[in-house]
């Protein structure tokens, strides 16, 4: 089979430091992709693993023909590695899957069945989750906040099993911002979207890419990505706080002046810690949604790649050299 040609299904799935766990996602896709009763390919993005990963992806690769490395000069995040299957996939129906294997590959099969009634962006939920108690309660937090503030209507934004329309991917790849989170933005463009529920393993091999600061730095970036509204909120508590200042000083100028209690001092002294107290924590918050914002308008005007690729493995680059 070419490079250029088409194919019915891409599965795109991101690697990073996965050796322990390779072997077994092998063993589990392999077994489901090739029941699929359509033309695939299975695409491995190979994200600046510093394990054996590489190692085993290319010696699966040599096993089978449908398999495809795309290698990662450094590593770029998830949400990067993705996208630079994104920008290599043939299929018409490109299924996302991480590698962990805490998403099973056989729940594959019924997200194509969802695309295949006409649904151009199949989202999943997991349930019967097996992370610890508190990262489930913070997940189902974060969920609901992020849904409001971005509005959007997904579940779960932690499950990475999710299916796409040709149409979609297309559109995504077109979209050219340094960071994105790819089921927000896909819900964004989706005509005919549809949520299903799928299994979920404990991690049995390896250990978690998402530490409680890359967790927090993911949805700061997912809400300043869709929404103003943490701006807005800034603005909003601005004047509150405006507006709680005015009223506190108030009061303790009625308690000095109809009750006479302390001296004119102590009550401007009062009033201005009472005041510095709240400016500061208020104004430092600020400062942090501001940067936020910032920070996200530098590295969209630096223009600068979103990943770089050292080598295609099975790919058009691969076939010119």
């Amino acid at each position: 089979m070419s490079a250029a040609e088409k194919v019915s299904v891409s599965i795109v799935i991101p690697v990073y430091n996965e050796e322990e766990v390779l072997p077994r996602l092998f063993e589990e896709l392999w077994k489901t992709v090739s029941c699929l009763d359509r033309s695939f390919e299975v695409i491995f993005v190979n994200d600046g693993s510093r394990d054996a990963s590489l190692a085993l992806l290319l010696a699966f690769r040599r096993e089978h023909g449908e398999v495809r490395v795309i290698d990662l000069a450094a590593n770029f995040g998830q949400h990067m590695a993705i996208m630079a299957g994104f920008d290599y996939a043939r299929g018409e129906k490109i299924i996302t899957l991480d590698a962990d294997l805490q998403n099973p590959p056989e729940e594959i099969p019924r997200l194509l069945k969802e695309m295949d009634d006409g649904h151009d962006v199949v989202g999943t939920y997991r349930v019967g989750r097996r992370d610890p108690l508190f990262r489930r309660a913070a997940s189902k937090c974060v969920n609901k906040i992020t849904n409001r503030i971005a509005k959007l209507h997904i579940q779960d934004y932690g499950c990475m099993l999710r299916g796409y329309d040709r149409r979609i991917i297309d559109i995504i790849n077109e979209s050219r911002e340094s960071t994105t989170f790819i089921p927000a933005l896909a819900q964004k463009f989706a005509v005919d979207p549809v949520e299903i529920p799928v299994a979920h393993r404990e991690r049995e091999l390896g250990r978690s890419k998402y530490g409680l600061f890359q967790l927090i730095r993911l949805n700061f970036d997912l809400m300043t990505s869709f929404s103003l509204v943490p701006l807005q909120l800034v603005t909003m508590a601005g004047m509150l706080l405006s507006a709680l200042s005015f009223l506190l000083l108030f009061y303790m100028f009625v308690r000095r002046l109809v009750l006479g209690v302390g001296t004119w001092q102590s009550f401007i002294e009062q009033a201005f810690e009472a005041a510095q107290f709240i400016v500061s924590g208020i104004t430092l918050f600020s400062l942090g949604i501001i940067g936020e914002y910032i920070g996200r308008i530098y590295r969209e005007v630096s223009r600068r790649p979103r990943y770089a690729v050292r080598r295609a493995y099975g790919c058009e680059e691969e076939d010119r050299q």
